[in-house]
Formats: C-alpha cells, sequence, structure tokens
C-alpha cells in the first residue's frame, strides 16, 4: 500500500542534519521547474502573529478579488491546513505528489517538502499572488526564494536564539534579510526601518502592532490600492485564543514563547485556572512558566510529540516554585482530562505552550 502524503511528510526529518540554508531547496525548486517564480508574493516574517497575519491578508487580497494562495505553519487540527488556495484549504495528497519524488532524491527536510508543495500547488492553479509565511527566521528560511513584493515583519522577540541570535538585533537582520531590492516593507515596529532600508526595501510601511494592521498595510501596499477590513475580521485560526467549551471555561492558545505569553495574559477572561502546558526546551521554560502562573496556581505539566518537547516530569520540576499544586501527566490527552477534572465545570482550564501540544490534542499527528 502506498504511504499517505501525511504519513510520508511526517516521517521527515523536521531539522536539517547539514544546518539551515536554502541551497537544497533551490535544487528542488529547480527539479520542479521553480514555481515560485510564477507569481509575486507577500512574504511574512517575525517572531509571534505570523500564521494570523498571513491568513488575515490572505483574505483581504482574495475579497479584492484575487485569486490568492496561503502558506502558514505550524498546523492544529491537521496538516491540509498548511496550504491553502482560493480561500479554503487545497488538496493536501495532490499538492504532497506533486513534490514527493523530487524531494525524496533530494532527502529533503519535512519543511522543505511542505513548502515546495504550496509553491507548486499555488503555480499550478495559477494564484494572482501567494502569501507566506516564513518558518524560522529568514535568511537561511525555505520560504526565502519567493519573489516578493512585499515583505512583513510582524515583530521581533528573543526565540529560536540558538539559531538566530541572542539579540533583537541580530534576530532581526535574520528575519529582514529577506528583503529584495525594490519592495515594500510593512513593520509595526519602528527601530528596524533602517534595517529594511539598507537591505534595499524601497518603502517602508509603519502601522499599529496588531495582526490586522499589518494584514491591512501589507494587503494595501500589494494592490497600491486601500481596502476594506471587514473581510478579515472573521479569520481565526484554531489555537489562538480558540474557546473550546464553556463548562468549564476552557481556552486552547499556542503562545510559544515569552512574547506569545505576554501577548496571552491581558486578552483571557480573568479567573483562576488550572493549567496544562508542554513548552519546547529552547524557548526558556522557566520564563513562561512564570509568566504563566499568574492565571493559575494549578499546574498538570505534560510533553508534546516534537522531539524538542521538555519531558513532562522535568517541566513539572522546574514549575514547582511557580505553583502552588503541580501534576505529571506526560499523555497530553490525558493531562487535558485530568485539568478539565481539577477544574470541575464551574472551573476553567487554559491549554498552552505550544501549538504542538495542541496538534496532539486534535489528533492531527
Amino acid at each position: 500500500m502506498t504511504q499517505s502524503a501525511t504519513d510520508w511528510v511526517a516521517s521527515l526529518s523536521p531539522w536539517p542534519a547539514d544546518g539551515f540554508g536554502v541551497e537544497r531547496m533551490r535544487r528542488l525548486l529547480a527539479e520542479l521547474g521553480d514555481p515560485q517564480l510564477r507569481y509575486p508574493a507577500v512574504h511574512v516574517v517575525g517572531t509571534n502573529g505570523k500564521s494570523t497575519t498571513t491568513r488575515m491578508t490572505e483574505a483581504l487580497l482574495t475579497d479584492a478579488g484575487l485569486s490568492v494562495g496561503a502558506y502558514v505553519s505550524p498546523h492544529v487540527r491537521g496538516w491540509s491546513e498548511r496550504i491553502r488556495i482560493g480561500n479554503a484549504d487545497a488538496d493536501f495528497e495532490r499538492s504532497l505528489a506533486g513534490v514527493r519524488p523530487q524531494a525524496t532524491a533530494l532527502q529533503a527536510t519535512q519543511f522543505e517538502a511542505l513548502t515546495a508543495a504550496a509553491l507548486l500547488a499555488f503555480a499550478d492553479a495559477g494564484v494572482d499572488v501567494a502569501v507566506v509565511e516564513a518558518g524560522l527566521g529568514g535568511r537561511h528560511d525555505a520560504t526565502n526564494v519567493l519573489q516578493s513584493r512585499v515583505v512583513v515583519l510582524t515583530n521581533v522577540a528573543l526565540d529560536h536564539m540558538d539559531v538566530l541570535g541572542d539579540t533583537r538585533e541580530a534576530i532581526a537582520a535574520e528575519k529582514l534579510a529577506v528583503v529584495q531590492p525594490g519592495v515594500t516593507v510593512v513593520l509595526a515596529e519602528p527601530e528596524w526601518q533602517a534595517l529594511a532600508e539598507e537591505n534595499g526595501a524601497a518603502k517602508v510601511v509603519l502601522t499599529s502592532a496588531s495582526n490586522l494592521g499589518l494584514a491591512l498595510a501589507a494587503a494595501e501596499a500589494f494592490l497600491g490600492a486601500p481596502v476594506e477590513a471587514g473581510s478579515a475580521a472573521d479569520v481565526a485560526l484554531p489555537g489562538r485564543l480558540e474557546r473550546r467549551s464553556e463548562s468549564p471555561l476552557e481556552i486552547w492558545d499556542g503562545a510559544h514563547n515569552l512574547a506569545g505569553v505576554a501577548y496571552l495574559l491581558p486578552r483571557v477572561p480573568v479567573r483562576e485556572y488550572v493549567l496544562v502546558s508542554a513548552i519546547l526546551e529552547d524557548k526558556r521554560p522557566e520564563l513562561m512558566l512564570e509568566a504563566l502562573s499568574v492565571l493559575g496556581s494549578t499546574l498538570v505539566a505534560t510533553q508534546s510529540s516534537n522531539s524538542r518537547s521538555l519531558p513532562a516530569g522535568e517541566l513539572a520540576a522546574r514549575a514547582e516554585r511557580y505553583f502552588d499544586h503541580v501534576e505529571i501527566v506526560a499523555d497530553p490527552v490525558e493531562a487535558r482530562r485530568r485539568a478539565v477534572a481539577l477544574a470541575g465545570p464551574d472551573g476553567a482550564v487554559l491549554v498552552s505552550g505550544s501549538l504542538y501540544l495542541l496538534s496532539d490534542l486534535s489528533g492531527s499527528r
């Protein structure tokens, strides 16, 4: 029996054994006829908010009458969330089938295969524009192959410091390395304007520090005309301040770094939460745990299927100084059940710390 696209892509290594770079990605795209050269792109880079900004930009450009492809990562409910054409999920099996032989021959990583599948699917569909979210950083990311007309930098925070650098300035330099001469760069943080211009930006647009503000500025920069915000208002991604139930109140949010937690804290209803958390070991877990502890005194420590997830026992050990009550439940599904039981029907549960955790709970991995 032929292995399904989801099983095949799940079997691929998520990390390059020979270090990050775009050389293999360019070889793969050349084998596919360089599909990324057949349409212009809006390239979305940054630390947090990339997926929502991408999807909002997709909605705005679609509403303006364009055929739009959109690519986001990671997914929560299923792999098909990542590749969208015409404001709907693309045929994931078909998209992956188009690149599988070449990706296998070149030993492409999981993200390279997925990115190539999206770029080829967009070309085959004849899109007018692709809105593409970067994976990690920018300079050496597999998405740094686009013919970008607009680059969006959502924000810069300390994340992936082992790869991108240990200061915001170093991280911004990696992300804005995707800027090509003549593009328009959309920023919510004005301190990066000079860097964008040094990298060749023809125009820099400064906007509000919100996903909607960034998306509006990106769509207007691409179209060269004002757009109405209405079509983006209903964009809601799974695992972003998502209310899963009301009794108990259960909220899922994929805040996966300290900046993400800082965004989350003022946006959840004021309650005493039982928290369920899994955190990747390179995300400064102690700082995240300390920040999350203001929402509740009870934590159910678990772990996701991602190989970088901190083991539940170790997460619990690091959490004990911040929470009055900590339990270890390694299986995410059982951890959530335990949290719901601890909260009771009138309580509140917050599941957070990793989009991979939410994906495991959704049964998509």
